[in-house]
Parts: structure tokens; sequence; C-alpha cells
């Protein structure tokens, strides 16, 4: 039960994004989709013991594929279903308490805290950039065996 309202909680913050950001009103359940996508990896994989930045890599891995997949089958650029996507994976609960943890003057666990919402942070970024890297080499194989025959 636990599961199925975090999924649904994704969709809506994910397709609500989407709304905030002004995608194309078609675009808005594709958002939500991508995003509950990445959240359902996520929770699944931490569910098994897997480490938060870890998740947080593959997912936005994840992500980043489904928003080239949906991008090229809709013609839409892909930065609409990647950020939206992306949205219930950041660390904005770990950043606060970080911050709320400096002006309490508690620093040891405020930098805990921020260190860890860093690398998720950082997880993310090379989430995409990998999905991306990827994509272009996937790209010039099919380039290469095309000029190839």
């Amino acid at each position: 039960m636990v599961m199925i309202e975090q999924i649904v909680t994704s969709f809506v913050a994910a397709a609500t994004f989407g709304i905030i950001f002004n995608v194309p009103k078609q675009s808005i359940l594709k958002c939500g989709a991508v995003g509950m996508i990445g959240w359902f990896v996520y929770t699944g994989m931490t569910m098994y013991g897997v480490d938060s930045v870890v998740s947080t890599l593959v997912a936005t891995f994840f992500i980043a594929v489904t928003s080239q997949f949906i991008s090229r089958a809709y013609k839409t650029p892909i930065i609409i279903f990647s950020v939206a996507g992306i949205i219930p994976l950041v660390p904005g609960g770990l950043a606060y308490d970080a911050m709320r943890n400096f002006v309490e003057n508690d620093y040891n666990t405020a930098i805990n805290l921020a260190a860890k919402a860093f690398m998720i942070s950082g997880s993310i970024a090379i989430g995409l950039v990998l999905s991306e890297v990827l994509n272009q080499v996937v790209k010039k194989s099919k380039e290469r065996t095309v000029t190839d025959s």
C-alpha cells in the first residue's frame, strides 16, 4: 500500500512540475509517468538495501532513457520529460535538514546531510549525462553500420 501511495505521489509531483514548467498539455501525463517510473526504480532499489546515491543514479538513468524514447516518439524536446521526471528524486528535504542543523549549531550532522545531498545531486547529473553519452554511442554505431553496408 505504501508503494502505491509513493508512486501516485511521484506521478502527481512530476506532472504538477510539468504544469509549472509550462509543458504542452498533451505531455503532462507523460511527464508524470516518467517521474513515476524513476521513483519506482529508486524506491525498489532502496527497499532492497541499495544505497540512496546509487539508487538515484540508476533511477535517473532510467528517467533519461525513458525521456529519450518518449521525446522521439512524440517529437517533443527531451528536456520536458527529463526535468519533470527528476523532480521526485531531488534531495530538497535532505538539503533543508542540513541547513536546519547548521542553524542549530549541530555541524557534524549538518555536514553529513549536506554531503549526502551533494552526492545525490551529483548522481542525478551523472545519470543524465551517462544516458546521453550512451545515446550518442548508439547513434554513432548505427551510423557506422549504415555507412559500412
